[in-house]
């Protein structure tokens, strides 16, 4: 059994998660990142950074060979740099 499953206050496991579900739960948890990070209590943030690892874990591990943007890579901002 994960964690997240022994433990329902993290959510389902993401492996268990369908695609679509899973980007919900990632748009959700990055929408809610910056007022967890400004307001939200020291157990709240470590409850919000566990559960956003798991998720975007998931994400990599179902999309290994996503698109990349090259502007989002250090070469492509070193050239915008310039």
């Amino acid at each position: 059994m994960s964690a997240t499953e022994e433990n329902p206050d993290q959510g389902i496991d993401p492996a268990r998660l369908g695609d679509h579900d899973l980007l919900r739960e990632l748009e959700t948890i990055h929408r809610s990142r910056h007022d967890t990070l400004l307001h939200g209590s020291a157990a709240a943030l470590n409850a919000h950074n566990i559960r956003m690892a798991q998720l975007e874990a998931e994400y990599l591990r179902r999309h290994p060979q996503r698109p990349v943007t090259p502007g989002r890579t250090r070469a492509g901002a070193r050239a915008r740099e310039e």
